[in-house]
C-alpha cells in the first residue's frame, strides 16, 4: 500500500514537471513571435497573442494548485520538497515572461504605423533571439535536471543584458537624428527591459533547477516580482497642462 502511495506520488511529480516544461516551452515560441509582431506591425497577431494570455494565467494556476495539494496530502521531505516549492516558484517565472510577451504585443499596437529603421529592427532581433535561447536552455535543464546547463545561464544573461544597453543607446540615436518620435522611443525602451527581465526569469528558472538537483542556492535574493511587468502607458510621458 505505501509502495502504492509512492508511486502514485511520483507519477503526479512526473506530469507537474512535464506541465512546467509544456508552459515553458511555450513561452519560448512566444518570444520569437512577439518580436515578430513588434517587427511587422501585425495588430492580428498581437490580439491573439493577448487573449491567449488567459490559458498560459489557468494552465499555471492549475499547476501550481496541484503541487500544493501534494504538499499538503503527502508531505514530502528532501529532495521531493525542494521540487515541489521549486515549481511554485518556476511556474511564477514562466507566467511572468508570458505577461511581458503580451506586453511587447501590446507596445507593437501603441507604436503600429510608425516606421523603425534598420538599427532598430536589428536590435530587436538580436533581443528577442537571446530571450528566447536563454528561455530554451532554461526549459531543457529543467527537463533534463542538468545543473550544469542551468549554470550556464548566469553569463548568457550578461550577453542580452549587454544588447539591452545597446538598444536603449539606439533608441537615443534614432530619436536625436528624428527618425523617430519621443513616444515611439519610450515604448521601445521599455521593449528592451521587457526582453531583459524575460532573462531574469529564465535564469530564475534555472536557478531554481539548481536548487532541485543539488541544494544550491544563490547569494543574493531574488527580484522583487513587483516590478516585473510595468504598464507600458503609465510610464510614458505627458503632455504639460496647458495652463
Amino acid at each position: 500500500m505505501t509502495q502504492d502511495l509512492r508511486t502514485n506520488f511520483h507519477e503526479q511529480l512526473g506530469n507537474i514537471r512535464t506541465g512546467i516544461a509544456r508552459l515553458s516551452a511555450g513561452v519560448t515560441e512566444l518570444v520569437p513571435r512577439a518580436t515578430e509582431i513588434l517587427l511587422d506591425g501585425d495588430l492580428e497577431g498581437a490580439e491573439y497573442v493577448i487573449l491567449g494570455d488567459d490559458a498560459y494565467d489557468r494552465d499555471s494556476l492549475e499547476l501550481e494548485e496541484r503541487c500544493f495539494s501534494l504538499i499538503a496530502l503527502q508531505a514530502p521531505v528532501a529532495a521531493d520538497l525542494r521540487e515541489l516549492v521549486s515549481a511554485i516558484k518556476i511556474l511564477a517565472d514562466v507566467e511572468r515572461s508570458a505577461d511581458l510577451c503580451v506586453n511587447i504585443c501590446k507596445a507593437a499596437r501603441r507604436i503600429y504605423s510608425h516606421e523603425l529603421d534598420a538599427p532598430l529592427r536589428g536590435m530587436i532581433h538580436k533581443c528577442g533571439q537571446q530571450a528566447t535561447v536563454l528561455f530554451k536552455e532554461a526549459t531543457e535543464s529543467y527537463l533534463n535536471r542538468d545543473g550544469a546547463r542551468a549554470a550556464a545561464l548566469h553569463d548568457m544573461d550578461t550577453y542580452l543584458d549587454d544588447l539591452q544597453r545597446q538598444f536603449i543607446q539606439v533608441i537615443f540615436e534614432s530619436h536625436a537624428a528624428g527618425r523617430i518620435d519621443l513616444q515611439v522611443a519610450v515604448q521601445l525602451a521599455v521593449v528592451a527591459r521587457f526582453y531583459e527581465r524575460i532573462g531574469d526569469h529564465a535564469v530564475n528558472v534555472s536557478d531554481r533547477t539548481r536548487y532541485i538537483v543539488d541544494g544550491w542556492l544563490p547569494d543574493h535574493p531574488y527580484p522583487e516580482s513587483g516590478n516585473d511587468v510595468p504598464a507600458v502607458a503609465d510610464i510614458t510621458p505627458r503632455e504639460p497642462d496647458a495652463s
